[in-house]
């Protein structure tokens, strides 16, 4: 069974209650108080595991900087997280990933945090990417859970933008490939966790990587919730959102005067589909 963390705004963060696991962006850790303390009680109450990650995905999409490597542990310390996700750098060569987490692994568990790696490439790379998960697998002293970003595998295949079929099954592609080389069982007999962060055209992905399952620890997508915030209904298309991703950027200030009651429950059904696919149930 894959755990899932559903992300949401933080006006909405009660529809997530007592989950075992959450991910956390280092961004809305520094500047919402709300969401910070949210996060805090629930692992004091239900002892879940926090996640923090890098917001590397939020700032690559809006042409931002990465957030400053030199913070992360000071916001660690604010959430309480158990794992802080070391920076990386999307549509980059591999190697400066890499080289980020050779220096912050030390200093995060120096500090008392797990490390997680996220593998980048340059656009268009598979080589580079696939590097990128060799060496984690290689380096368990150094890396203790792997993630896999809606934005690793596109950009490896070149294919994040104006191509949702292909995006949509470029990180299961990915799977074959490392499965192949023997990389997700060398992932596996060190004890490192495996993330897939993030959802991209249609949470059928959970469905379509069933066979990976053994790998994936946990998961997490803004997918169910802000979709139906926004009226949007999984459906019953192959990827189970007949548009693909809702591509608005999430609002994480969001007032709850702002949304219908009818798409509150909207997001708990599609919150509740995807639960089940993560338990091994089927569509």
């Amino acid at each position: 069974m894959i755990d899932f963390a559903h992300i949401s705004p933080t006006k909405f963060l009660y529809l997530t209650e007592g989950r075992p696991f959450y991910l956390t962006l280092a961004h809305l850790v520094e500047t919402d108080e709300e969401y910070t303390t949210f996060h805090i009680e629930q692992k004091k109450k239900y002892n879940s595991t926090i996640i923090m990650d890098c917001s590397a995905f939020e700032m690559f999409k809006q042409g931002r900087p990465m957030y400053p490597s030199d913070k992360l542990i000071a916001m660690g310390k604010r959430i309480d997280a158990n794992y802080i996700v070391m920076s990386d750098y999307p549509g980059e060569e591999g190697i400066r990933t890499i080289n980020a987490a050779k220096t912050l692994a030390p200093q995060f568990k120096d500090a008392g945090f797990g490390t997680f790696f996220v593998p980048q490439s340059r656009i268009n790379d598979l080589d580079d990417v696939i590097r990128g998960f060799e060496w984690a697998a290689h380096n368990p002293n150094l890396v203790d859970y792997i993630g896999i970003s809606i934005l690793t595998a596109p950009n490896a295949y070149g294919v994040e933008k104006d191509n949702k079929l292909q995006r949509f099954v470029a990180r299961l592609n990915l799977l074959y490939r490392l499965e192949s080389r023997g990389i997700l069982v060398d992932i596996l007999h060190n004890k490192q966790k495996i993330h897939m962060l993030g959802m991209v055209d249609g949470p059928n992905e959970v469905l379509y990587t069933e066979s990976f399952h053994k790998y994936i620890n946990t998961w997490d997508s803004s997918a169910a919730v802000w979709a139906g915030l926004n009226g949007i209904d999984f459906d019953t298309s192959p990827t189970g959102l007949i548009n693909g991703k809702f591509e608005k950027e999430v609002d994480f200030n969001l007032r709850k005067k702002e949304v219908d009651l009818n798409n509150i429950q909207r997001a708990l059904r599609n919150m509740e589909y995807i639960d089940q696919l993560c338990a091994g149930g089927t569509i």
